[in-house]
Order: C-alpha cells, then sequence, then structure tokens
C-alpha cells in the first residue's frame, strides 16, 4: 500500500482490503473531512449487522459496486466475499443477478410509469430461470435482487421482492440492513472511482 498521510483513510483503505486511494478520497483526507470520519465508522459498521453474515454483506457489497460499475471495488469485495467463504459459484450469480435486475428493473419501471394497458398485459419475454433456484439460496437472491432494484428505483420490483423476500422468512430488520448497507456502500462509490 501507498503511504496515505491521513489515519482515518488508512484505515478506510484497510477496512476494504484496499490498496490504493482516489483523489476525491484524497481531497477529503487533505482537509481532514469530517465526512471521511463519517464513511470509515459507517461502512465498519455495515459490514458488522448482526442480521448478514460477513459472506453475505460482502457479496451484497459486491452487488453494489458491479451495479455502480466500479471495477477497483468489485475486485476488493469479490476478494473480501471470497475470504469470508464464498463460492466461485456464489460470486458468479451475484453478477449475474445484478445484469438480470438491470433489465428487469428497466423493464417493471416502464411498465410502472406508462399504466397502459397493453405493457401491462403483453408477456415480458424477459428469461429469468436463475430465480428458480439460485446457488445463493432463494431468500438470499431474493434479497439481493431487493437491493438492487432499491438502487435502481424501481418500486414495483421493490414492492415485489420485499413481500418475496418476507414470504420466505426473512425479516424487517435483515432488510433494513440491506438496505442500509446497499445506501453506505453506494456513497463510497461516489468517492472511489
Amino acid at each position: 500500500m501507498k503511504a496515505v498521510a491521513n489515519e482515518t483513510l488508512a484505515g478506510l483503505l484497510e477496512l476494504l482490503a484496499l490498496t490504493e486511494s482516489s483523489p476525491a478520497l484524497n481531497a477529503q483526507a487533505v482537509t481532514e473531512s469530517r465526512y471521511l470520519r463519517d464513511l470509515k465508522v459507517n461502512l465498519g459498521n455495515a459490514f458488522g449487522y448482526s442480521t448478514l453474515s460477513k459472506k453475505e454483506s460482502y457479496l451484497l457489497a459486491l452487488a453494489v459496486a458491479i451495479n455502480e460499475k466500479s471495477p477497483a471495488l468489485v475486485d476488493a469485495f469479490t476478494r473480501l466475499a471470497s475470504d469470508a467463504g464464498a463460492s466461485q459459484e456464489e460470486i458468479a450469480e451475484t453478477f449475474a443477478c445484478v445484469s438480470l435486475l438491470n433489465a428487469n428493473n428497466v423493464f417493471y419501471r416502464f411498465r410502472h410509469f406508462t399504466k397502459k394497458e397493453f405493457y401491462q398485459n403483453t408477456p415480458a419475454g424477459i428469461k429469468m430461470s436463475i430465480m428458480m433456484n439460485p446457488v445463493l439460496g432463494k431468500e438470499f437472491f431474493e434479497l439481493m435482487s431487493l437491493m438492487v432494484s432499491a438502487l435502481n428505483g424501481c418500486e414495483m420490483c421493490v414492492n415485489a421482492h420485499e413481500a418475496s423476500v418476507m414470504k420466505l422468512g426473512s425479516g424487517e430488520q435483515r432488510i433494513y440492513d440491506t438496505i442500509r448497507l446497499s445506501a453506505i456502500v453506494r456513497s463510497f462509490t461516489s468517492l472511489y472511482f
């Protein structure tokens, strides 16, 4: 790791297994930004929610990094998820989940916005067999789908996946923690690009 003068920044990079900073993070460090300290605390807390295992937390963070198109964070969270016990199949399925949900979120958001009978009643024609028997398990795949839908702002998908996750036995706290984690990781992607 390159020498980082700011202790908070160094701790933040270590927390996420990152070897280099970014210009935006460096700008925060140079000014001794209080936000940088808050971000470090927020990320540390997010990866410690009791409703999510470390593996689940890192897979969810990986999904955020994929969705936000952050290659360096994709690499970091892939390593962290793998170190926490995620298999290659689970990591690959995380990529597939994000890809599928990006298609679904655009399509169903369009349907929701237009509210036209033709669009509502015409079959989507989008193959989604991965959702039937996911390697990640049905509950966690649905939880990840909910999180990606929230990131992409698809109200219809958020409501459908939240209901599905609840039906599969998940509690509101687990859902809430997942959404908080995604919000915090997404905030970090705006400073690490």
